[in-house]
């Protein structure tokens, strides 16, 4: 059985080679820990424009690595730090809409980082809440579907999932 995010990234090809403009490449870092009780915790910041609970997110900047470029916008945007997988878990797409009022395909490569600090004082912090949510319930916050299968797939072994 095909996995819903299998089937968006199938569409999403599809949708290149027949002529579509390929997506603008977003990263997003998936700050996680443990709990208490042993269960996964992931972190959600709300975002600027709408207030939405999202993962931090943002573009990289020309020879970054992506995954480096995920682990800056979480210091940016949540204020966290730890070290960050080089490999991507998962994508989604969303429409973003620029300046103009253009819509923006973009495909955001996501990179799970383990917590191990967490700062009073960061650039965003007059812009942006931040929040730690069970895995579960984070992943019904998240507006994008595939974006929610990807934390519940995440929520149930993140270890693996991050190794």
């Amino acid at each position: 059985m095909m996995r819903r995010g299998s089937f968006t990234l199938l569409k999403e090809r599809i949708r290149c080679f027949l002529g579509g403009v390929p997506p603008h490449v977003q990263v997003a870092a998936l700050p996680w820990r443990v709990a208490g009780d042993g269960a996964a915790e992931v972190m959600l910041v709300t975002s600027r424009g709408t207030g939405r609970w999202v993962l931090p997110k943002g573009w990289p900047e020309r020879t970054e690595p992506l995954h480096e470029a995920a682990a800056r916008e979480a210091a940016e945007e949540a204020g966290v730090a730890g070290p960050v997988e080089p490999q991507e878990i998962g994508r989604f797409y969303y429409g973003k809409s620029t300046p103009t009022g253009a819509p923006r395909r973009c495909e955001v490569r996501v990179f799970p980082l383990k917590v191990e600090s967490v700062a009073d004082k960061w650039p965003e912090r007059k812009e942006r809440q931040r929040r730690w949510f069970a895995a579960e319930e984070a992943a019904r916050l998240v507006d994008e579907a595939d974006l929610r299968e990807l934390i519940g797939v995440f929520a149930t072994n993140p270890r693996k999932s991050a190794a």
